[in-house]
């Protein structure tokens, strides 16, 4: 199945000894390497501030005299960790693509799988470290091998007559009203 299109270049012939452990797509491009640093930077910077916003979640949450400021002394370790994951997840990811030449769904789990391990390392608990890497290994993964997407495809992107033909072919057909009142 070739797909062509006239903005993009066409895709390279596949091998029958493709490097791809997963189903070939039918969008597949070739690999540009990524820089690990400069894309774990822009992550980091990123969870940091998610870190800030359930640090100070927590801070609102908790009864204590400390104020404002409990966001960073009290429940400050908050942010660090959720910037050491991103960092982790995000330069893993890249350096992980750079390694293998290929942009697939292993990328991800690597990733996941590294940050899960940070994640069980902050418990102090070794067990706890593997598991949370199988997880996040796992979920990031399966998400990345599903598109990245939770809603799967953009349903307004396919053209309508193309919709109400996998629709079709979704359910049941109807029966005429004359064959459902006979029977």
């Amino acid at each position: 199945m070739t797909i062509s299109s006239p903005l993009l270049p066409p895709l390279p012939a596949r091998s029958s000894s493709s490097k791809s452990f997963f189903a070939p797509s039918p969008l597949e491009h070739t690999f540009h390497p990524h820089s690990p640093l400069s894309l774990a930077a822009r992550v980091t910077m990123q969870s940091a501030g998610v870190g800030l916003l359930v640090s100070a979640v927590q801070n609102a949450l908790e009864r204590h005299d400390k104020g404002a400021m409990g966001i960073v002394t009290r429940t400050g370790g908050t942010i660090g960790f959720f910037t050491a994951m991103g960092f982790t997840f995000a330069f893993t990811e890249a350096q992980v693509a750079n390694w293998r030449e290929s942009d697939d769904a292993l990328n991800g789990a690597a990733g996941g799988c590294a940050a899960g391990f940070i994640a069980g390392v902050r418990a102090k608990s070794l067990p706890m470290a593997f598991g949370a890497c199988a997880a996040m290994g796992t979920m990031i993964g399966t998400f990345s091998y599903a598109g990245n997407s939770l809603t799967g495809t953009d349903r307004q992107s396919v053209p309508r007559p193309e919709r109400e033909e996998r629709r079709r072919a979704f359910f049941k057909p109807r029966k005429a009203a004359e064959e459902a009142v006979a029977a």
